[in-house]
């Protein structure tokens, strides 16, 4: 994904002087920030580890299987975006979102191929030789975590900060893993008196 979106850039012009990125984007941004260290970057609730023990063995074969398996994202579509599984969905993240939020969320889980996607990136998700380099990723960094997050724990970005040279930890209370959608405002005050200073 870091490759392709590195060939959009070169496509469209454009050199980012900054990059954020949301969960797994964050893991993205990091690929993508390797060898820019005048790149500055800002994670949101950083998806950095793969799953442990057996979830580890068995989430991404469980992914692949039904990534390939046809009919799984229509079924899945249809099914979650219905009734008030959206908003279980939602709640699981630790999330308070507004009446909007949520039914742009039942939009977004409606659409097979946004379904077909997610599952297509978690069948072959892999962030073994990512972690392993995190002490050579130089570039200014802060890693933003909502105590409330229940989708990536907040030591998580707290471990990601100590490894690299130049990052920076900040926790935000009462905020969830969709902390940039709940309180767009906030998250962006910290974003932009970061990307001042470094």
């Amino acid at each position: 994904m870091a490759t392709d979106i590195c060939a959009l850039l070169a496509a469209l012009e454009i050199t980012p002087t900054a990059i954020i990125g949301h969960s797994a984007g964050a893991a993205i941004a990091l690929e993508l920030a390797r060898d820019r260290p005048d790149l500055k970057l800002v994670g949101i609730n950083p998806a950095l580890q793969n799953f442990s023990g057996l979830a580890g063995l068995l989430f991404p074969m469980m992914a692949r299987v039904l990534a390939a398996t046809p009919f799984t994202a229509r079924l899945f579509s249809g099914t979650s975006s219905q009734g008030k599984r959206t908003e279980a969905l939602i709640a699981g993240t630790g999330s308070d979102l507004s009446a909007e939020g949520i039914a742009l969320y039942r939009r977004l889980i409606a659409s097979e191929r946004h379904v077909n996607g997610a599952l297509s990136m978690m069948a072959q998700w892999s962030l073994d030789d990512l972690i392993t380099s995190l002490p050579d990723i130089c570039c200014p960094t802060l890693f933003i975590a909502g105590i409330n997050d229940k989708t990536v724990p907040v030591r998580i970005a707290k471990e990601a900060a100590t490894k690299m040279p130049n990052a920076t930890f900040e926790a935000i209370e009462g905020l969830g893993h969709l902390m940039h959608e709940e309180a767009p405002d906030l998250v962006a005050d910290h974003i932009l008196r970061f990307l001042a200073s470094a």
